[in-house]
C-alpha cells in the first residue's frame, strides 16, 4: 500500500539488469509554486532545466577562461563542464547527481540539447559554401581521398592484429574496428569552427583545409548512412538495408530538387535593401523540422536532413546571414554548448579499464599519425610546402562535435559501452587539447608576409614601377583616394600599378573568399558596391592613357581574418604601398558619423605584418566637396610633416614624388629643436631633405620650410595653423624620440596613427583636410626602431648635385622671427 501511494505522489527510480527505470508521476507539474509555498523548485521540470543551463554555461565559461592561456579550443572547456558534473567527477557523489543532474531529468535536457543541436548544424551548413562540394580542386580532391582510405585501411589492419594478439575485454573486441573507423572522419564543420577560433580560415592553409573537409564530407555521410542502414538491420535479408540505401539518396534528391527551389522562390523575392520577411525565416525554420523528422522516418538519425539542407540554402545576404544571425547565439552560444555537455555527463571513467586505455591510446595515436602522412604525400604532390602539408595534417586531425554524435547513436545503439564511450570521449577531447597548441605552434601565417627585401618608396629603384595596393570599403572614401593615386604621379617612365581590394565583411557564412574582377566583369546585385567602386577605379585608369594599369579584387571576409587577405595579396603583387581607410568616417556636419572598431582592429593587424609599406588614410573629403584632380585645373596643394625618422623619411619620398604633377604644389614642413643644431641625427635628416631638395632642383612648386620650436605646444600650435592652407598632409606614423613630442600622446585615441597623425585625425580639428599617415616597411617583421637615423644610401637622385639653377626653395622660421 506504501508503495502504490508513493507512485502516485512522486517518482520512483529502479534499477533492472543495469537499466535504470524512471517512473514518473504524471499529475507532477512542469513548474514549481516556489519556496514560499514549501515546495522544492529543483523538483519541477522547467526549474531543473533553467538551473542546468545556467550552472553549465557558467562552468564552461569559466573553464574557458582558464584554458585559453593554455591555447585551448572552447571545445575543451565545454566538454569539461559536463565530465565535472557527470559521473567522473562530482556526478559520482550521489545526492549532488541526484539534486543538479538526476536521472528523471536526462530525457528533457537531452531533449533541449539535441533539438538546439539541429538547428546548429543547419547554421553551420548555411554558413559553410556548397559549390566546394560540388566543384573541389583536384589537390581537395586527391588529399581527401588519399586521408580517407589510408586512414581506414591502415589503422584497421592493426586493429585486427591487436585484436588477435592482444588480451583485452570482450565489448572493446567488439566495438574496436567501429571506433578505428570513425578516426577516418574530418568533417567541415568541427574543421571550420577550429580555423574560425585560430583565426585562420583566411589562409591559404585554411581554404584547402576547409576544402578537404567539404569533399570529405560526401564520402562521410555516404559512409554513416550505409553503415546506419547495415547496422540498424534485425533481419538476415539485404533487401532491408538496401531499400534504406535508395531512400536515403532519394531524400537528398527532394531537398535539392524540392526543398532548395522553394527557398529560392523566397530569395528571388526579396528586395534590395530590404531586410528578410519573417514568413520566410519561419517557413525554413519549419522546413529544417520536417526535415529532422523525414530524416527519423528513413531509419536515419535526425541531424542529417538539417545539415544537408543548410547545405543547399544560399550562403551570405540576404538570406543566408538573415537565418545565420536568428541561430547564431542561441544555438551557438547555449544549445550547442550542452550537447557537448550533456556528452560529459555521460561519461564514466571509473568504467574504464587501464589496459583498455592503452589499447584505444594506440590505436587512436597510430590512426593520427596514418592521417598526417596520407596528407602530406599529395599534398607535397600538388607543391603545397612540407611545413604546410605537415600543419595541414595536423588540423585534419581535429576532432568535435561530428565525432561525439556519432558515439552516442553508438551507444544508444549498443555498439558502444559505458567504457567504450567513455574511451572515445576522452580520445576527443585528448586529440583536441594535443592538435589546438599544436597548429598555434607550428604554424605562424605572419612569418610568410616577413619579407627580407626593401620595399618601401623611398629605397624604389629609378625608372621603376610604383605599386599601390588601395584598400576600399566604403563608396564615400574613393574620390579622395582618386585623388591620392592621380596625384602619385604615374608617368611613362614611372608608371603606377594599382592593386584595388574592395574589403567586404562576411556574414552568414564561413568560406571567406577572394574574387578577381576581370575587365570585363559583368557584377551581380551581390556586388553592386564592388561593381561601382571597381568601375570608379577604371576611370582612374582610362585617364592616365597607358600610364597606370589596375587589377581589382574583392575581398570577402570576417574583419578579424580580412588582413590576410590584404597581407597575401601585398605579397604576391609586389606591393610598395598599402593604403587602408581609417575606421572613422566624417558626416557633412565636421562630426564623426561612423566609427568601425573591427577596421581598427584590421589596420593594426595590417601594420605589424605587412610586407611593405603601410598608409592609413584620414578622408575628410567629403567636407571640402571632393574636388577630383582627374578632371579639373584644381591646384592640389600637400604637405610633408617631417621631424624625424624613417617613417617621416618616407612621407617624403611620396611627396617628392607627388611634387612632380603639374597639379600639385608640395610643402615640406620641417620641424627643428631649438638649441640642438650640433646633433648627429639633425645633420643626417638635413642631408636627405637637402638630397631631395636638389633632386627637385628645377620645380618651384616644391618648398622647405624649417620651423624651429621649443616644445610639443608650439608644435602643435604650428601644425594647426596649417591645416587649412591644405588638401592633403603626408606624416611619417613614428618619430625619432624628441622633446617636442613629450606630452602630446598622453591623450592619443588612435594609436595606429602615431602622435602627430592622431593629433590632425582629431575631431578638434574643424577642416577638409584629408591626412595620410605612412609606416616604412618592417624588414625581417620587426618593428621600426624610432631612435634609428634614417637610411638615405639608397635614395636615387633625379637631378645632379651639382645643379646650380634652382626652382625649389627652403625658408627657415624660428619662433623670434625669419632667418
Amino acid at each position: 500500500m506504501g508503495l502504490e501511494m508513493n507512485a502516485l505522489v512522486g517518482d520512483i527510480e529502479q534499477a533492472i539488469d543495469n537499466v535504470t527505470l524512471v517512473c514518473q508521476n504524471p499529475h507532477s507539474s512542469i513548474t514549481s509554486r516556489g519556496l514560499f509555498r514549501h515546495e522544492n523548485p529543483l523538483a519541477s521540470s522547467t526549474s531543473l532545466l533553467l538551473v542546468q543551463l545556467s550552472i553549465i554555461t557558467l562552468v564552461s565559461q569559466l573553464i574557458n577562461l582558464c584554458f585559453k592561456p593554455l591555447g585551448q579550443s572552447t571545445l575543451v572547456s565545454q566538454m569539461f563542464g559536463g565530465v565535472i558534473f557527470g559521473p567522473s567527477l562530482l556526478g559520482h557523489k550521489k545526492q549532488i547527481a541526484d539534486t543538479i543532474f538526476p536521472i528523471k531529468s536526462a530525457n528533457v535536457f537531452e531533449t533541449i540539447a539535441t533539438f538546439g543541436l539541429m538547428f546548429f548544424l543547419f547554421s553551420t551548413g548555411v554558413k559553410l559554401n556548397a559549390g566546394r562540394t560540388i566543384r573541389p580542386e583536384r589537390r581537395a580532391v586527391s588529399i581527401a581521398l588519399s586521408m580517407f582510405f589510408f586512414t581506414l585501411a591502415l589503422p584497421l589492419c592493426l586493429t585486427m592484429m591487436m585484436r588477435k594478439y592482444v588480451a583485452m575485454d570482450e565489448t572493446l573486441r567488439s566495438a574496436l574496428p567501429t571506433i578505428t573507423a570513425s578516426q577516418v572522419i574530418s568533417s567541415s564543420p568541427v574543421v571550420g569552427c577550429l580555423l574560425t577560433e585560430l583565426r585562420l580560415m583566411n589562409t591559404d592553409l585554411g581554404r584547402l583545409a576547409l576544402s578537404v573537409t567539404m569533399f570529405s564530407d560526401v564520402m562521410g555521410i555516404s559512409m554513416v548512412g550505409v553503415a546506419m542502414a547495415i547496422l540498424g538491420n534485425k533481419t538476415k535479408t539485404a533487401l532491408v538495408p538496401a531499400l534504406e540505401i535508395i531512400t536515403l539518396l532519394a531524400f537528398i534528391l527532394s531537398i535539392i530538387y524540392l526543398f532548395r527551389p522553394a527557398i529560392l522562390w523566397m530569395l528571388n523575392r526579396i528586395e534590395e535593401g530590404k531586410s528578410v520577411k519573417e514568413s520566410y525565416t519561419i517557413t525554413i525554420f519549419v522546413f529544417v523540422l520536417v526535415c529532422g523528422f523525414l530524416s527519423e522516418l528513413i531509419s536515419q538519425h535526425y541531424l542529417l536532413g538539417p545539415l544537408v539542407l543548410g547545405y543547399v540554402v544560399p550562403a551570405g545576404p540576404p538570406l543566408g546571414s538573415a537565418l545565420v544571425m536568428k541561430l547564431e547565439i542561441l544555438a551557438t552560444g547555449l544549445f550547442y554548448p550542452s550537447y557537448l555537455a550533456n556528452s560529459g555527463l555521460r561519461t564514466n571513467i571509473f568504467r574504464v579499464n587501464p589496459r583498455s586505455t592503452w589499447i584505444m591510446g594506440v590505436v587512436v595515436l597510430f590512426s593520427a599519425l596514418v592521417k598526417v602522412g596520407a596528407v602530406m604525400l599529395p599534398a607535397t604532390y600538388f607543391d603545397v610546402p612540407t611545413h604546410d602539408a605537415f600543419v595541414l595534417g595536423i588540423v585534419l586531425n581535429a576532432k568535435g562535435i561530428t565525432e561525439l554524435v556519432m558515439y552516442n547513436i553508438w551507444k544508444q545503439g549498443k555498439v558502444l559501452t559505458d567504457q567504450e564511450f567513455a574511451l572515445s570521449v576522452f580520445s576527443v577531447i585528448v586529440m583536441t587539447a594535443i592538435v589546438t597548441p599544436l597548429i598555434k605552434f607550428f604554424y605562424d601565417p605572419s612569418k610568410k608576409y616577413a619579407a627580407l627585401k626593401r620595399s618601401t618608396i623611398q629605397h624604389l629603384k629609378r625608372e621603376s614601377e610604383l605599386r599601390i595596393l588601395a584598400c576600399i570599403h566604403n563608396q564615400d572614401s574613393v574620390p579622395t583616394l582618386i585623388n591620392v593615386l592621380e596625384v602619385t604621379n604615374a608617368t611613362e617612365a614611372n608608371p603606377v600599378a594599382v592593386i584595388g581590394l574592395v574589403l567586404t565583411e562576411l556574414v552568414g557564412q564561413t568560406n571567406p573568399i577572394l574574387v578577381a574582377h576581370q575587365p570585363r566583369d559583368n557584377f551581380n546585385n551581390n556586388t553592386a558596391m564592388s561593381c561601382h567602386i571597381v568601375k570608379a577605379l577604371r576611370q582612374y585608369e582610362q585617364h592616365s592613357q597607358g600610364r597606370a594599369s589596375l587589377q581589382a579584387f574583392t575581398s570577402i571576409s570576417q574583419y578579424i581574418t580580412m588582413h590576410d587577405d590584404v597581407c597575401r595579396v601585398a605579397m604576391e603583387k609586389r606591393v610598395n604601398l598599402v593604403i587602408l581607410p581609417f575606421h572613422k568616417q566624417w558626416a557633412v556636419d565636421g562630426n564623426i558619423g561612423t566609427v568601425n572598431r573591427a577596421l581598427q582592429s584590421m589596420n593594426l593587424n595590417v601594420l605589424e605584418m605587412a610586407p611593405c609599406s603601410v598608409g592609413i588614410l584620414v578622408d575628410r573629403g567629403l567636407l571640402g566637396g571632393s574636388v577630383s584632380v582627374l578632371t579639373s585645373q584644381y591646384t592640389f596643394h600637400v604637405a610633408v610633416i617631417f621631424i624625424g625618422g624613417a617613417d617621416d623619411a618616407e612621407a617624403l619620398a611620396y611627396g617628392a614624388r607627388m611634387a612632380r604633377h603639374p597639379s600639385v604644389d608640395l610643402t615640406v614642413a620641417r620641424f627643428l629643436l631649438f638649441g640642438d643644431e650640433n646633433s648627429k641625427d639633425r645633420k643626417r635628416e638635413s642631408d636627405l631633405v637637402e638630397e631631395y631638395r636638389l633632386a627637385n632642383a628645377d620645380n618651384e612648386r616644391f618648398v622647405v620650410v624649417e620651423e624651429v620650436v621649443r616644445d610639443g605646444a608650439r608644435l602643435s600650435a604650428v601644425i594647426k595653423s596649417m591645416v587649412d592652407c591644405f588638401d592633403l598632409m603626408l606624416v611619417g606614423m613614428h618619430h625619432q624620440d624628441s622633446p617636442l613630442l613629450s606630452g602630446l600622446g598622453e591623450w592619443s585615441e588612435c594609436p595606429e596613427l602615431g602622435i602627430i597623425g592622431d593629433m590632425l585625425a582629431s575631431p578638434d580639428f574643424q577642416c577638409s583636410l584629408s591626412v595620410l599617415v605612412l609606416q616604412q616597411q618592417r624588414i625581417g617583421g620587426k618593428p621600426v626602431n624610432r631612435n634609428q637615423a634614417v637610411d638615405k644610401e639608397p635614395l636615387i637622385h633625379d637631378a645632379p648635385p651639382e645643379e646650380t639653377l634652382r626652382g625649389s626653395w627652403t625658408i627657415t622660421v624660428s619662433e623670434n622671427g625669419r632667418k
